[in-house]
């Protein structure tokens, strides 16, 4: 397991190195939660709140927070953090939206970080009341492993990506606190089971909630909106 990011690789081979590297990672992990806390403090001191968008490449969440932010324009302010490997192809889009966006490119790293999220909202500088968005690098496993700050961790799984995702990747399905499975008006075009998907995923996490959407069509969108306004009615116990 590699002792900086929790991946399921043996980046040193040897036994020996075992405990070095557990020791490693606890490090790793309990400085970023500690930067962590400082980013949820500084966002509820603004009455604000950041919610960490994960899911695999390909899932349409850069789309769903097109047309999320577009719905919410007249209603709060909001703010867009994005994380990927390189470019800032995502950013410009969200930008186009009317709505601020900070690039993050973490080269060969497979996650943001509090560190990270913390320099984007300096330079973001959210108005109060405001929610940010934190569009993490895709990837499946890393990302499950780190809190940002965020209020939620909201997963975005298409329905091109199979029925048992929840299964391969447990990790983040059990860190979540909001499946949202986009690409539902393709259901009459993929072999994709909401239902037996459901059944997984509750059996990784029995509280999680679960949205189904299109992020192209409009449908299912209003309950996801929905959820997000009432993100300051029940705030985490944190």
């Amino acid at each position: 397991m590699c002792g900086t990011c929790g991946c399921d690789s043996d980046h040193a081979g040897d036994s020996g190195h075992r405990h070095e590297r557990v020791s490693l990672e606890q490090n790793v992990l309990a400085k970023n939660d500690a930067i962590a806390r400082d980013n949820r403090a500084w966002l509820r001191k603004r009455d604000a709140i950041a919610l960490n968008l994960m899911s695999s490449p390909g899932s349409g969440k850069t789309t769903l927070l097109e047309r999320t932010l577009l719905a919410m324009a007249r209603v709060r302010p909001a703010a867009v953090i994005e994380g990927d490997q390189a470019t800032s192809l995502d950013a410009d889009r969200i930008r186009r939206t009317g709505a601020p966006a900070v690039q993050v490119n973490t080269g060969a790293g497979c996650h943001l970080d509090a560190a990270l999220v913390r320099s984007a909202l300096s330079r973001l500088d959210p108005p109060a009341g405001a929610v940010v968005f934190v569009e993490n690098v895709g990837n499946l496993v890393c990302p499950a492993m780190f809190d940002l700050g965020e209020q939620r961790k909201v997963v975005v799984i298409s329905v091109t990506e199979g029925t048992e995702k929840p299964l391969k990747y447990p990790y983040m399905f059990a860190a979540a606190d909001l499946v949202v499975v986009n690409k539902v008006d393709l259901l009459p075009y993929v072999e994709f089971d909401l239902d037996l998907f459901a059944k997984h995923a509750r059996a990784v996490n029995p509280d999680l909630t679960m949205l189904a959407v299109s992020a192209t069509t409009g449908e299912g969108m209003q309950a996801w909106f929905d959820w997000i306004a009432s993100q300051w009615l029940h705030p985490p116990a944190r």
